[in-house]
């Protein structure tokens, strides 16, 4: 049967499985285009199915020995492969399985990656079909588990090229995420808010940006919008942000709108000592230190804190760095605030981490919420009778926001919450909760003409101890 015409089949062998063997290097081709496509593919079953994170895995010392091999161009390729397969998956899965009579079996998870890989390019990246389709075939003929799939593949392929909007059409009704979270949105945000939710987290995130001061006349500067916080979200551009205008005379810092929320929280700072208890990268110490405060910068990895260092020396900040466990932290006197914006689940940042929600899972979320209560109870013990306390995390899920804090709350009544007043954010009133917490949703600001919507999930809470 000619598999052009007919790209439908059974699969009647299964192959040997394949989900947790160790991913090794591929081996380079003379191919142009062959060596990013598979190392994407090999990147991709690694997260999928092994639970490893892309942050580490592209990174450019200590990650992935394939991807560091490659050129500038196409260490971008492979980002841009990975993000659009991984914010896609489930769709991409759903095309490929429509054109197939029977699902691929369990052991051709290797086969399954190509497949993605290639269609994501197909469906939602630029680049040349045919290419796409001609290395993904001679992908499965160098993988003696799928060389016997080589021409299903073409086949299947082509159809997805000359199908491709019939394709997204029909597809575009599949859940963008992983079932258990939209379960978990759901329950927190009721089934059409979860809805618009998942769908504004397959759109890239805009760059934001904070400045020291002028927002409005930086904003001119860029052709930017000037957000109800402050920052500046910059049109749709390309190059690097190190070649504008200000960054290197340390103006600016690069900082998604909703994660420069939590240390405005607090109010006019000047002359108090706060301390950011898990400060790296730097947003949030910059934030402090430019707004007068004193601020104590508390970071446990060593690596991270050069990072952190080395930024507020570009911005010409002052903060103390401190290397060391947040809860063998202790200050010689008790201090006018803590920011603990603590490490979390990240559900909140899928459009800029799409393997968020397939390297983690539920019981992620309930360690997480666990540990940040934790450390919540260790802050609350550093400030003075009268002094705040900003938790905040990048979560979506309630178990590690509102939950936590209504927890904190009841067990404690030492401690009292301070609401946010929704007149004081004008443009951002629908994330201030009834009880005066701030909760963001990738689905929130609306794209506007030349400008990207949307903005990290995240939760704040403002917390007084008497």
């Amino acid at each position: 049967m000619n598999q052009e015409k007919k790209s439908k089949r059974s699969f009647q062998s299964r192959q040997p499985a394949a989900a947790h063997r160790q991913e090794e290097a591929p081996v380079p081709s003379d191919k142009a285009g062959f060596d990013v496509r598979a190392t994407a593919s090999k990147i991709l079953a690694a997260a999928v199915d092994r639970k490893i994170p892309l942050d580490g895995m592209l990174d450019l010392v200590h990650g992935n020995a394939a991807y560091k091999q490659l050129s500038d161009a196409d260490r971008a390729l492979a980002r841009a492969i990975l993000n659009s397969a991984l914010r896609h998956l489930p769709r991409l899965e759903a095309a490929i399985g429509s054109m197939l009579d029977s699902p691929l079996p369990e052991g051709a998870r290797a086969l399954h990656h190509v497949l993605i890989v290639a269609a994501a390019q197909i469906l939602h990246l630029d680049v040349p079909a045919h290419a796409v389709v001609d290395i993904a075939v001679e992908q499965a003929h160098r993988d003696p588990r799928n060389r016997r799939f080589a021409k299903l593949v073409n086949a299947v392929l082509r159809r997805l090229v000359r199908e491709r909007q019939d394709v997204l059409d029909r597809t575009a009704t599949v859940s963008p995420v992983p079932d258990w979270f939209m379960s978990r949105l759901s329950s927190a945000y009721g089934k059409n808010e979860a809805q618009r939710i998942a769908e504004a987290q397959l759109i890239p995130p805009a760059i934001d940006i904070t400045v020291k001061s002028d927002p409005d006349g930086w904003a001119e500067k860029f052709g930017g919008r000037v957000l109800p916080t402050g920052s500046i979200r910059l049109p749709v551009f390309q190059g690097s942000v190190t070649s504008l205008p200000g960054y290197q005379e340390g103006e600016w810092w690069v900082q998604d709108v909703a994660a420069s929320i939590p240390a405005k929280l607090f109010g006019d700072i000047k002359g108090w000592r706060i301390a950011d208890l898990c400060a790296a990268p730097g947003g949030k110490t910059a934030q402090l230190a430019a707004a007068g405060a004193t601020v104590i910068a508390v970071e446990q990895s060593a690596n991270r804190l050069v990072r952190l260092k080395e930024n507020l020396a570009r911005l010409a900040l002052d903060a103390e760095l401190v290397q060391g466990d947040l809860f063998e932290f202790r200050p010689e006197e008790l201090l006018d605030g803590v920011l603990l914006d603590a490490p979390c689940s990240s559900t909140g940042t899928t459009r800029r981490h799409p393997d968020v929600l397939w390297t983690k899972g539920p019981e992620d979320i309930a360690k997480l919420a666990a540990l940040q209560a934790k450390m919540l109870r260790h802050a609350v013990t550093l400030v003075r009778p009268g002094g705040l306390i900003v938790f905040s995390n990048c979560s979506l899920d309630p178990l590690e926001g509102e939950n936590l804090v209504a927890n904190l709350l009841r067990d404690d009544p030492s401690l009292e919450r301070v609401p946010v007043d929704p007149s004081q954010w004008p443009g951002l009133e629908e994330a201030i909760s009834p009880v005066g917490e701030f909760r963001t949703t990738p689905a929130m600001l609306p794209a506007t003409d030349g400008f990207t919507g949307g903005m990290d999930g995240f939760f704040a809470s403002v917390l007084r101890r008497r």
